[in-house]
């Protein structure tokens, strides 16, 4: 669906971002971006957007280098969503309905299209119910799914999320989990950055490893996040589950593949230890 291909960018006073970063995105696929602060994640999600030019290398929409032009951009937009950490820096209409519509109606649409997109978007985020609500008197979880629902309402090929759950407590970052998993099902391509490998490991179909503004690994889930040596060149370890996966199987539990939620988990080790009959 996208490539980046040997993409350079550096900031000024040059701090280098990226340093022949190499990234392939699939679509209908939920991919997680993991790596230290300063990896050069936020960075890239600008170039998948375009909100950022790189110096060298190139980004491909389904194999077609992407242009800059105004034309080029909004068209280039309207595929790949970005939703940005801080929904503040997001939000800015009276009301949460407002504020969904205003991609719809940008893209051209007639009032009508633009509603029913906004009530689809909300309904799969759950936010119906604060259609009219001030966006200044939502909750950060509410905060969080509004930005997301502006995004969705434009019926994009690729949804970008910087770091979905950063700021939201246990209740919160579960619903939003949730709904994405909803998007995810139907079809939607994620991209996400996180800290959280646990989140990685229940969400993401495949992972890319970051460090110094490079790619240091990509491939399925189950094979990175299970490589305690790839996670440890970024400074993460391997997820909870797989650690207790891990310690089951060296007692005796007899098991292919590590569970990906708990409930999976605890379905895995019913009945494990007891005596046959």
């Amino acid at each position: 669906m996208i490539q980046a291909q040997d993409l350079h960018y550096t900031f000024p006073g040059e701090v280098p971002a990226l340093q022949g970063l190499d990234l392939t995105i699939q679509r209908g696929r939920s991919l997680a971006i993991l790596g230290p602060n300063g990896a050069g994640k936020s960075t890239l999600f600008l170039h998948l957007n375009g909100t950022l030019r790189p110096a060298r290398g190139r980004v491909l929409l389904q194999g077609q280098p992407v242009g800059y032009t105004r034309r080029d951009l909004t068209a280039w937009r309207s595929r790949v969503a970005l939703v940005l950490q801080d929904p503040d820096d997001q939000l800015f209409a009276a009301t949460v309905a407002e504020d969904v519509s205003f991609g719809p109606l940008n893209l051209g649409l007639s009032e009508a299209q633009a509603r029913a997109r906004v009530a689809e978007a909300l309904e799969a985020l759950g936010l119906t119910d604060l259609a009219h609500r001030p966006t200044h008197m939502l909750s950060g979880g509410q905060k969080k799914r509004a930005a997301i629902a502006g995004a969705v309402a434009m019926h994009p090929d690729v949804l970008l999320l910087d770091e979905p759950t950063a700021g939201l407590d246990l209740a919160a970052s579960e619903q939003l989990m949730a709904h994405l998993r909803h998007l995810a099902a139907k079809g939607m391509t994620l991209v996400f950055s996180t800290h959280d490998i646990e989140l990685a490991w229940t969400l993401a179909d495949e992972v890319a490893l970051f460090k110094d503004g490079r790619v240091t690994g990509q491939g399925p889930a189950e094979a990175l996040l299970t490589d305690a040596a790839a996670l440890a060149q970024v400074g993460l370890r391997p997820p909870v589950l797989v650690d207790l996966w891990l310690a089951a199987r060296d007692l005796g539990l007899k098991t292919e593949a590590p569970p990906r939620d708990a409930a999976a988990f605890r379905a895995m080790m019913a009945g494990w230890g007891q005596p046959t009959r």
